[in-house]
């Protein structure tokens, strides 16, 4: 597959995650939506490697830092993602989840020596926030404390995010590692959690028809195995920078397919918020130039879904 056809997949594949988690939460509890996404997505992932020839890494320590990324990157934000989804439309939670850069600029300024709010990063951290209250109010205000708590726990998950992701670029990017090998290991832990949590998540009995089997099939699949090779790949191809603009695309992938699918209403303060959000990134982070050659520098921030 050629590389902008991979970056067109990949947007897909996470903006569409939320329209797969809504239709599996027909039939499934949050947390077996979790089980089946992470088992699934270390199924793929272990294929790729199959196909890669990949080693697997055998350092204890590296696979005890994996873990900690495994929950904040895996495990934890899936739940929280897929719990809010009970009272949120997917577009809405597409839309929040692309403030994972924001956040992990907040967290990376606080964390890292090297990383310094100048005027250009907090006019976009601004933004970007103002564009989270334009989403949340009025319609989050009055929708009751379920539906605030619903998007305090998408911003929860996205928070994750930013922390692994200045986890991962402390302690795991400057050893070198391939992104496969370092993306098997981290979903496989988070399933070998989801496996062990097993007894507490069989009740109530899951029902699972077509929709719900093919959402989940995707959902794992693509959306959480697959999706990590092809950004990989565009990555490697045509540098992190570039590669960052899929940041735009996956929350207007999101929203249409619920408006579309799901026949889900689309409020006068989503096109805004997000178009404040993206706004805020592109402040924040600069927008994507071309580059001559693969970088060698630290990976941007990545949004998964």
């Amino acid at each position: 597959m050629r590389i902008g056809a991979q970056f067109v997949a990949l947007a897909c594949a996470w903006g569409s995650s939320f329209l797969f988690i809504k239709v599996a939460l027909d039939g499934l509890t949050p947390a077996q939506v979790v089980w089946g996404r992470l088992v699934l997505g270390a199924l793929a992932l272990c294929a790729v490697m199959a196909v890669t020839r990949s080693r697997i890494p055998r350092d204890p320590g590296l696979w005890l830092r994996l873990s900690v990324v495994s929950v904040l990157l895996c495990v934890v934000p899936f739940l929280l993602f897929s719990w809010a989804e009970q009272h949120l439309d997917s577009g809405m939670a597409s839309i929040l989840n692309a403030t994972t850069p924001l956040l992990t600029l907040a967290v990376s300024t606080a964390a890292l020596a090297d990383e310094r709010l100048d005027r250009r990063r907090t006019t976009g951290l601004l933004a970007g926030f103002a564009g989270v209250l334009v989403l949340i109010g009025p319609g989050g205000l009055t929708g009751g404390s379920g539906h605030l708590l619903a998007q305090l726990a998408c911003l929860g998950a996205t928070a994750c995010y930013g922390v692994a992701f200045v986890y991962l670029r402390r302690f795991i990017t400057p050893r070198g590692l391939p992104a496969v090998s370092v993306a098997f290991v981290q979903v496989t832990i988070g399933a070998v959690i989801m496996l062990a949590a097993t007894p507490w998540l069989a009740g109530p009995a899951p029902r699972v028809d077509a929709p719900i089997a093919l959402s989940m099939l995707a959902l794992g699949g693509l959306s959480t195995g697959l999706a990590y090779l092809w950004n990989n790949n565009i990555v490697q191809a045509w540098g992190a920078v570039n590669a960052s603009a899929v940041t735009y695309l996956t929350p207007v992938v999101g929203v249409t397919a619920g408006v579309l699918l799901l026949g889900e209403r689309l409020s006068w303060n989503q096109p805004l918020g997000a178009a404040l959000i993206i706004a805020g990134i592109m402040a924040a982070h600069g927008t994507p130039r071309p580059v001559a050659a693969p970088e060698a520098e630290r990976e941007k921030e990545r949004v998964p879904g």
